[in-house]
C-alpha cells in the first residue's frame, strides 16, 4: 500500500521533464541494473520521446508504463512490457524505485498494482528477472507471490557484457484465453 504522499498513475504525454529529473538523479543508483544510455536519454526533450513510443507501444497493447508520483516528482518506474496474447497471455514486469525512496514499500506496492493490472488485461503469467546480486529485488518479487524458476546465463547486455539473470514468475489465474487465435490462424492485432 502506498503512503498517502504517493500515487501510482499511467504514463501521460508530457511527463518526460519528471522523468528525465527521476533519471538524472537516480543515474548512478540504476547504472549497475541499466543499459549503457547516450546522453540525450537523461534530457527532457530525450525522455519524452521515450514516453510517446511508450505510449504508441500501449495503444498497441505490447506495453504499459505507470509512474511512482510523490508531490509533483516521479520517484518511480514500473512497466509491463513483452505482452503476448494468445495461447501465452505472459508479460514482463519491471520496475524501478528512488534512491531517496527506498525500503518504504514502493516498490511492492508497484508490483502489486502490476499485477492487478495484468489481471485486468487478461495475462495469466507475469515474469520478472533480476541480477544475482539484486537481494532487494528478488526479495520484493517474492513478497508479491512470485517464484524464483530458473537463472538466464548471459541474458541482459550492461556495462559493457553479458550478465545472467534470476529469473521470476507468477501464474495469475488459470482461465482460458480471452482472446483466442482467429480462425483462420493468422495474428492480426
Amino acid at each position: 500500500m502506498l503512503g498517502e504522499d504517493y500515487a501510482i498513475r499511467e504514463l501521460r504525454s508530457g511527463d518526460g521533464a519528471a522523468l528525465a529529473a527521476a533519471y538524472r538523479r537516480n543515474r548512478e543508483h540504476l547504472a549497475p541494473w541499466d543499459p549503457d544510455r547516450p546522453e540525450s536519454f537523461y534530457t527532457d526533450a530525450g525522455q519524452e520521446i521515450e514516453v510517446e513510443r511508450n505510449l504508441a507501444l500501449s495503444e498497441e497493447g505490447r506495453t504499459y508504463v505507470n509512474l511512482i508520483w510523490y508531490g509533483e516528482q516521479v520517484v518511480g518506474r514500473l512497466m509491463l512490457s513483452n505482452i503476448v496474447r494468445y495461447v501465452l497471455q505472459s508479460g514482463t514486469v519491471g520496475y524501478w524505485v528512488d534512491h531517496e525512496h527506498l525500503r518504504r514499500g514502493l516498490a511492492t506496492s508497484a508490483v502489486g498494482h502490476a499485477v492487478v493490472q495484468a489481471t485486468r488485461l487478461g495475462l495469466h503469467r507475469l515474469e520478472a528477472g533480476t541480477a544475482p546480486t539484486n537481494t532487494a529485488s528478488q526479495a520484493v518479487l517474492r513478497r508479491s507471490g512470485f517464484e524464483e524458476y530458473g537463472r538466464a546465463e548471459r541474458f541482459l547486455f550492461i556495462r559493457g557484457e553479458w550478465r545472467d539473470q534470476v529469473l521470476f514468475q507468477r501464474i495469475l489465474h488459470d482461465d482460458p484465453p480471452g482472446n483466442p487465435v482467429p480462425r483462420s490462424g493468422v495474428d492480426r492485432a
